[in-house]
């Protein structure tokens, strides 16, 4: 596991591009703007939850938040079904009510115009099942600009456990050796480690709308033009 660094201490060293053929990326957080889901879970859901109960805001934000911490790095944070199922309400339909804020971080699609003209197959590697690649799919078109999507789901093995990318390796073949990560969830970067995958960074601003981390124990990329040089 790597240590904690400064930010601030870092020199962001560009991976060697003539020597990796796969690329792995992360959608939320990564590739697309993490405020989405942050606004979902922690202020959209909660607020709405109260209203289709009947309950008083603070009682109803305390647990949605708590149940939602309980199951943090499960494959039950990230199913729909679960959420749905658990405070029994549509998410779904709940979500589609703020998918205006669905969108790409900053660059992302200057990294992904790069990639495609780099000779490494592009993997979009998610714990988002299959109900939240329909609502962020057809918006952004990232299905038209990677040559493959995963999603943990699909396993039953989140990807935070190391026994996912052994899985992913059955579906889509890669050398960990010459393979890139890019991934703003730590514990991830921390399983795709210990299994011995090469080149790993992480995002410094997940969520556009909240501030830059700090400290990361991976190289941070502020934007993605620092990586593609």
């Amino acid at each position: 596991m790597s240590e904690q660094n400064s930010v601030q201490d870092q020199t962001l060293q560009p991976p060697q591009w003539d020597q990796i053929e796969t690329v792995l990326l992360d959608m939320d957080g990564t590739l697309l703007d993490l405020h989405f889901d942050s606004h979902f879970w922690l202020e959209h859901l909660p607020e709405r939850y109260a209203q289709l109960h009947k309950l008083d805001q603070a009682s109803a934000r305390e647990h949605v938040l708590t149940a939602i911490r309980s199951q943090q790095g499960t494959l039950n944070w990230y199913s729909l079904d679960y959420w749905a199922e658990r405070f029994q309400v549509d998410i779904v339909a709940l979500k589609k009510e703020v998918q205006h804020l669905i969108g790409f971080r900053s660059d992302a699609r200057h990294l992904l115009e790069f990639l495609q003209q780099h000779k490494a197959r592009v993997v979009l590697a998610t714990n988002s099942d299959q109900h939240g690649l329909s609502l962020k799919l057809p918006p952004t078109g990232l299905d038209q600009l990677v040559d493959d999507i995963v999603s943990s789901a699909d396993f039953g093995i989140a990807k935070e456990e190391p026994e996912f990318w052994k899985a992913l390796q059955s579906v889509v073949p890669y050398n960990p050796e010459t393979t890139l990560l890019i991934d703003d969830n730590e514990q991830v970067l921390d399983s795709a480690q210990s299994f011995g995958i090469r080149y790993l960074y992480t995002i410094l601003q997940p969520d556009m709308a909240s501030p830059e981390r700090n400290v990361t124990r991976y190289p941070g990329v502020r934007t993605f033009d620092q990586i593609t040089r």
